[in-house]
């Protein structure tokens, strides 16, 4: 009864439970809400501690899927799942492609893409066994690494945040700390630096800290990235990183960037708005990725994924208009914004039952 209780008050619509004993496959896909159309989110694969942890995690990141989507104007819902394992030596063909044959089986409820710890290799796997999956290579019609789609995203949001805060949005003006330097991260990095911008960066991996040095960024240590003097945070690592003990000792002016979960909770975004620190919203900020292999549906190209990663801007900049309107912060502004247009769209749809989901230009070998 805990596990349904959990899935009432997330207000869930389905979880599913993968489990093949001879690959070793553990796995939970969670679809939150099918409203406006079939569940897209991405598939992560984590060593979680425990079942439960991991249950947790899809739970709240399924969630999050659905009012990305719904905020970022799309005919998606919201859906993730996780494998539980570790991403350096847990992985085989077989493994990903038992995963595949789950996800066929809900018949285009769910879709899936890359998310932590998955990259494009693996999503080969996946797509052997099922169509219902984005972000293939585009040697098959896809949209391949997201990555820079993200980052590209990222920047609109920024932007939208500094014409707010600043009445201008001219990068080459501003400072950054950019926490995080993986796949999205040093993209973002890179889009900065071309732009003429100030970019300090930390990371776990000095690897990819050396590889921002070298683009021009300035590094500094993993809990010094708290204190610097910058206009803007950027987060692009893991959640939870704006809460009481880090938002003290910001002298930013913005937290903006494409790390999901930015927020410990909700008076983290409280205590920003008390100290007049301007909150883009992350799902909002981040949501190029989703734009990009959404596009798939119609037919991917680039030009066409860039000039969709512009509306970001746009809709960053209604969500600080709805707060100013209403008297709120910009996180429960950006939640208002996703539930008005879920809550309107309803009224015309009834929940996603799924239906095969055919990609113009891609091609597959199937497995059976």
């Amino acid at each position: 009864m805990e596990l349904f209780n959990s899935v009432h008050e997330s207000g869930h619509e389905q979880i599913v439970f993968c489990h093949n004993k001879d690959v070793d496959l553990r796995a939970i896909i969670a679809i939150h809400d099918t409203t406006l159309g079939p569940a897209l989110g991405g598939t992560r694969m984590w060593p979680y501690a425990t079942e439960e942890e991991a249950l947790q995690d899809v739970l709240r990141l399924s969630r999050g899927m659905t009012y990305k989507a719904a905020v970022s104007g799309l005919n998606l819902g919201g859906g993730k799942a996780v494998i539980i394992g570790d991403p350096r030596k847990d992985k085989s063909e077989a493994l990903f492609r038992a995963f595949g044959r789950f996800i066929d089986s809900l018949h285009g409820r769910y879709i899936t893409a890359e998310d932590v710890g998955i990259d494009v290799n693996d999503m080969e796997f996946i797509f052997q066994e099922t169509n219902n999956v984005v972000g293939v290579h585009q040697v098959h019609g896809g949209s391949g690494d997201p990555s820079p789609y993200t980052a590209y995203g990222s920047i609109q949001g920024m932007k939208a945040a500094l014409q707010k805060k600043f009445g201008d949005e001219d990068l080459s003006r501003y400072s950054f700390a950019v926490q995080g330097t993986g796949h999205v991260g040093l993209h973002l990095v890179r889009q900065l630096i071309k732009e003429g911008a100030k970019v300090f960066v930390t990371d776990i991996n000095q690897d990819t800290i050396d590889d921002a040095v070298e683009l021009g960024a300035e590094a500094v240590g993993q809990e010094e990235i708290y204190d610097v003097d910058a206009d803007v945070f950027a987060p692009c690592a893991l959640g939870a990183i704006v809460n009481e003990d880090t938002i003290p000792r910001f002298k930013f002016k913005i937290v903006a960037g494409p790390a999901n979960n930015q927020l410990a909770n909700n008076e983290a975004g409280n205590e920003l708005e008390r100290r007049g620190i301007l909150y883009a919203p992350d799902y909002a900020v981040n949501a190029g990725g989703l734009m990009n292999v959404s596009i798939e549906f119609e037919g991917w190209n680039h030009e066409r994924a860039l000039r969709m990663m512009r509306t970001i801007y746009y809709n960053v900049g209604r969500i600080f208009k709805i707060a100013e309107r209403d008297g709120i912060p910009s996180w429960q502004a950006a939640d208002r914004m996703a539930e008005e247009r879920i809550e309107t769209l309803g009224k015309l749809k009834i929940p996603h039952l799924g239906k095969p989901h055919r990609f113009p230009g891609r091609e597959r070998n199937a497995a059976h």
